[in-house]
């Protein structure tokens, strides 16, 4: 099969990936002779608009006897979304040259290739790159001596933290999510030193501000932190021990709906002033969309407890985004940026003002937005997004590489991975690829021992999941792939982000079931040393930070990927397989630095299996 065009190989696209507005772009194709063309042309056009009509290329020399080169030049004029193809008239007739799999030309496909133009004034904080996150839920990551002020009296307190989070729904059939185990800001501070042992930079925080669940996503008081964590100064007194430590500390923006029960919307009365719930003369009533006050609002997908924010509510953007506003007011305490829940439901006014809210009050904190799919051609609401363009997000969430990782454990289809990888590389920006937050599992998705180990869920509901425990088979199955997954996660471009816990073996289907306690003093102690392992490796190498990546093998169960810097080189190879296998090294990686892994054999590799080796030249 010959390749007549990729859009991931320099040969055929420099540069390859995202590109600057006013960035001159090559494109070349290779055409067999056999083909008979008579011409060909670049159709290209911005997202959302008819094609501004073909571009000639030129015919530009023979490659061998068999093939040959027609090429042409194009440059963006503006930022946006391109799609594009080549258009060929061949002695065959009119020809299309389409995307196919992993960014190859076929004639078999109808699918655009993608071009991301950015700003080219887009700049993205340097602090996080490099560096690993490390993602705590309070309420179950540690609990400090400190006595509880003011708290509640409707919460439901574990005596146990080894108990398993309540999952059951209460008599009207809703899940209150209102048990907790009494995880705190000053606990977290306890375990610094923990966290700093295992390289981590930056401290993701699930929601900490005043709400009426554990999980905090239904805000009741933006301008209060949650009694049961602490107090203000108990936030700045993180920041401040975080940052004598070299991280930083990342809140949890929660933008797009408040909770019914809440000093806004105030359903349950538990607030003196008056909430839009309870009065069309509340301050709080044009933040809200009823259909037929108060009882008939919208609400994030259908849950009562959850009214939205009205996406044309000046007054709400203004409360945030103001100077002296909210973000103004949590970034003043030391934090570094916000990471943007259901970012895909806010609005695009909302964003740019939360964009320039943040960069005004510090230009180096970060903007990171929870996207599940390839951000840079998101649609949502039947808009398309631009989120990764130079005006709204720093980075994003990196779902795509979690389906890599963990699909490639459990189907052994490197190739599979490898096209996922390289389309997030292709599409997103580098200042975006740099700092996107890889994760293997979240506070959303099964822990990633469970997703590696244990019995799939295939749709089964939370009653099923409840009775499950992984066999000592199982975990030990999982352990091996989490310890081969963690070194891609730790290898490939990006920020590593750990869920608390993972690190330490903890388990567990969704949401409840992924959100246990951290299991201090009963850690996999050897899982913890992996870890600090990895974070030691991504000190040493510049590569990791900003190095581009290239795929060297992937099919079957065997990958290898390369990461260069401008001063040294990385090469990762990964056997997804249960048994062992072996590979030819490329004859500059003979001597390489063995970082990890099994030592190369006159430039053959072993590899056990679910193994991998990490290879390093300077």
């Amino acid at each position: 099969m010959y390749q007549m065009f990729c859009s991931r190989d320099p040969a055929y696209r420099n540069p390859t990936g995202a590109l600057a507005t006013g960035e001159n772009l090559h494109l070349r194709i290779r055409l067999p002779r056999s083909l008979g063309c008579r011409g060909a042309y670049l159709s290209i056009r911005p997202d959302g608009e008819q094609s501004t009509g073909d571009s000639a290329m030129f015919w530009c020399g023979m490659d061998g006897n068999d093939h040959e080169w027609w090429e042409c030049d194009y440059k963006p004029a503006r930022t946006g979304v391109y799609w594009y193809c080549f258009r060929l008239n061949t002695a065959e007739g009119p020809r299309t040259l389409c995307k196919g799999t992993r960014g190859m030309g076929q004639f078999q496909s109808t699918e655009l290739f993608q071009l991301t133009v950015y700003d080219p004034s887009f700049r993205t904080p340097d602090w996080l790159a490099g560096g690993i996150i490390y993602q705590i839920f309070p309420d179950r990551f540690h609990r400090s001596v400190q006595a509880k002020q003011n708290v509640p009296g409707d919460r439901i307190f574990h005596l146990n933290r080894w108990e398993r989070p309540e999952w059951q729904p209460d008599a009207s059939g809703e899940y209150g999510n209102n048990d907790y185990f009494g995880g705190d800001l000053p606990g977290i501070i306890e375990k610094l030193d923990y966290l700093q042992s295992l390289g981590v930079t930056c401290i993701y925080l699930n929601p900490i501000f005043e709400a009426h669940s554990n999980h905090r996503y239904n805000t009741a008081d933006y301008e209060k932190v949650d009694p049961l964590l602490g107090t203000e100064d108990d936030l700045r007194a993180l920041c401040d021990a975080a940052k004598a430590r070299g991280m930083h500390v990342l809140l949890d923006g929660v933008f797009n709906h408040t909770g019914s029960d809440s000093r806004y919307f105030n359903r349950n009365d538990r607030y003196p002033e008056l909430g839009a719930f309870q009065s069309k003369d509340s301050p709080y009533y044009d933040w809200f969309d009823f259909a037929q006050w108060p009882a008939r609002y919208a609400s994030w997908w259908g849950f009562q407890t959850l009214p939205v924010i009205r996406h044309d509510s000046e007054e709400f953007r203004k409360y945030i985004t103001d100077p002296g506003g909210i973000s103004d007011k949590w970034l003043a305490c030391g934090t570094s940026g916000w990471r943007l829940d259901v970012v895909d439901e806010l609005s695009d006014p909302m964003l740019d003002a939360i964009r320039i809210a943040v960069k005004r009050a510090n230009p180096e904190a970060l903007v990171l937005g929870e996207v599940w799919e390839d951000a840079s051609n998101k649609i949502s609401y039947n808009r398309r997004r631009h989120y990764l363009l130079g005006h709204q997000l720093d980075s994003v969430m990196n779902y795509p590489f979690r389906k890599a990782i963990l699909g490639l454990f459990t189907e052994q289809d490197a190739s599979a991975f490898a096209d996922i990888v390289e389309g997030i590389v292709e599409n997103y920006p580098p200042q975006v690829l740099r700092l996107l937050m890889n994760l293997l599992g979240t506070h959303d998705t099964e822990r990633a021992l469970t997703a590696l180990g244990g019995e799939p869920v295939r749709g089964r509901g939370r009653a099923w999941q409840s009775t499950q425990k992984l066999t000592d088979e199982q975990r030990a199955a999982g352990l091996r792939r989490l310890r081969a997954a963690a070194v891609l996660q730790y290898c490939l471009p990006g920020v590593p982000s750990i869920y608390y816990g993972d690190e330490a073996g903890l388990d567990g289907y969704a949401d409840p079931f992924n959100r246990g306690c951290y299991p201090w003093g009963h850690e996999d102690t050897g899982l913890i040393g992996w870890f600090r392992t990895l974070g030691a490796l991504r000190k040493q190498t510049d590569c990791l930070r900003e190095g581009t990546y290239r795929t060297v093998a992937a099919k079957g169960p065997l990958l290898a990927f390369e990461r260069t810097g401008l001063n040294d080189r990385l090469l990762c190879i990964c056997n997804a397989g249960d048994v062992p296998c072996s590979c030819e090294l490329p004859y500059e990686w003979h001597h390489a630095q063995v970082l990890l892994g099994n030592t190369p054999e006159t430039g053959r590799l072993t590899l056990d299996g679910i193994s991998c080796t990490v290879l390093y030249l300077q």
